[in-house]
């Protein structure tokens, strides 16, 4: 069966209109989700552990006669450790290294305090300091994501994050080995099987059993996103996260079933992922267009790659590759490879997205896993505005100000001044009260 593809060109006259359609996603919730998660949340706020027992028994079929029963020990995860292949542990532990080598630089760039003295003894500066607590999301329904228990744990431990709790629902209590597994080599301190809105409301309120977290950051399904919007001002949350998006830029120089297999790459997540290929060259669009007709009939997930596909993807054919710089910025995507012989020409040119993959060999997959950066990132174009989840979403800055009795001198007049223009008399006389006047001098 012939695949329904969009094929687009910029020059054709109704593209901006094609296009607007391309892009559009409604985040829009399910007023029926919302509610019954307003109602889970205010269950488990008022009820704590009992609800949080009674929803995992009832949504997750696992039966537990305590909320006690449903934490692993940290025996338990370096169980299943030992338990899996070898090669998936150094797999793990070569991830691990790399993802942690990585968010250490971010934390030497900008996690760090720092202070300076103006010249009249006036002290400014930045204190940073790590979250006391963290609650990870790793989802454990249809699919189980132990890469995204490395990059939500490990930069939390480089901040300095003495206490990360992470929450993984286990239907019919099947556990993942290799999610545990990561979780005993990201450094996990306590693991509860507990998940959907319910583990949401436990980490953001806090139960007999479950301590509440500051931050909570983790992917999950709709259930989860819709919790995690609920609880934020009550918690920090990473972000909202749309459906997953590729985005890649090609000059036609890449071999056409590497690209085709990247689209593949995100459009396999789920129908609603989007996968769209910019490219100046007709022929490759077309070269790249029959790879994909070749290569998913043998795909496990083709039903839903070809659902994907046909219901957001899209060859487009631009002018150049400056137009194609262009449209992607217009786009903002979650992953953006710059499949192209001279990537770095290109690269400058590229303000929004949330990880941009240079070169041929680059392929966003490796990025997902163990290239290093975190694979958290914006989707839905907040890419705009966003950044890819890091050290320094663990941390907190405080301001740090010890203004001098010189200093006091000037800045008290310049506050005053400020001060009295907002009607604000007591910021203003606050200020004046520490200038020194002439009897005071005397």
């Amino acid at each position: 069966m012939t695949l329904a593809l969009r094929q687009l060109s910029t020059t054709q006259r109704e593209f901006e209109a094609e296009f607007a359609r391309l892009r559009h996603w409604s985040a829009e919730t399910d007023q029926a989700i919302e509610q019954r998660v307003a109602a889970i949340l205010d269950d488990v706020r008022t009820r704590g552990d009992a609800a949080v027992l009674e929803y995992t028994q009832r949504f997750d079929g696992v039966g537990a006669s305590s909320v006690t029963e449903l934490e692993l020990t940290n025996a338990e995860l370096k169980a299943a450790y030992d338990a899996i292949p070898a090669q998936q542990r150094s797999a793990l532990e070569a991830a691990a290294a790399r993802v942690k080598a990585y968010h250490q630089r971010q934390l030497d760039a900008c996690g760090r305090s720092w202070s300076y003295r103006d010249a009249d003894g006036t002290l400014l500066g930045q204190k940073v300091t790590p979250l006391d607590r963290v609650g990870i999301y790793v989802p454990g329904g249809k699919a189980a994501y132990p890469s995204s228990v490395l990059m939500n744990a490990v930069p939390a431990h480089v901040a300095g994050v003495p206490e990360i709790v992470m929450v993984v629902p286990t239907p019919q209590g099947a556990r993942n080995a290799l999610v545990l597994a990561a979780a005993y080599v990201a450094g996990v301190h306590r693991v509860f099987t507990v998940g959907g809105a319910q583990a949401v409301a436990a980490l953001a309120y806090g139960t007999a059993t479950i301590p509440a977290v500051d931050k909570i950051t983790g992917p999950g399904n709709a259930y989860v996103a819709s919790a995690k919007r609920h609880v934020f001002g009550q918690v920090g949350i990473d972000m909202i996260a749309g459906p997953s998006e590729i985005l890649v830029l090609a000059d036609g120089s890449t071999r056409p079933d590497w690209v085709a297999m990247d689209l593949f790459s995100q459009a396999e997540h789920d129908e609603l992922a989007q996968s769209i290929l910019l490219c100046p060259d007709a022929a490759y669009l077309d070269a790249v267009r029959a790879e994909i007709e070749r290569l998913l009939p043998a795909m496990p997930r083709r039903d839903v790659i070809r659902a994907s596909l046909e219901g957001r993807g899209a060859l487009i054919l631009t002018r150049s590759m400056e137009e194609a710089c262009e449209i992607s910025n217009r786009i903002a995507p979650e992953h953006l490879e710059v499949s192209s012989r001279e990537p770095q020409r290109w690269e400058p040119a590229l303000k929004h997205a949330g990880a941009i993959f240079l070169g041929a060999f680059t392929s966003e997959s490796l990025g997902d896993y163990c290239a290093g950066p975190n694979h958290v990132l914006p989707t839905a174009g907040t890419a705009r505005f966003s950044s890819p989840l890091g050290v320094y979403d663990f941390q907190k800055r405080s301001s740090l100000i010890e203004v001098s009795e010189a200093g006091a001198q000037v800045l008290g007049a310049i506050a005053a001044e400020l001060a009295y223009g907002e009607g604000l008399q007591a910021h203003a006389q606050a200020a004046e009260m520490r200038l020194t006047t002439k009897e005071d001098a005397a």
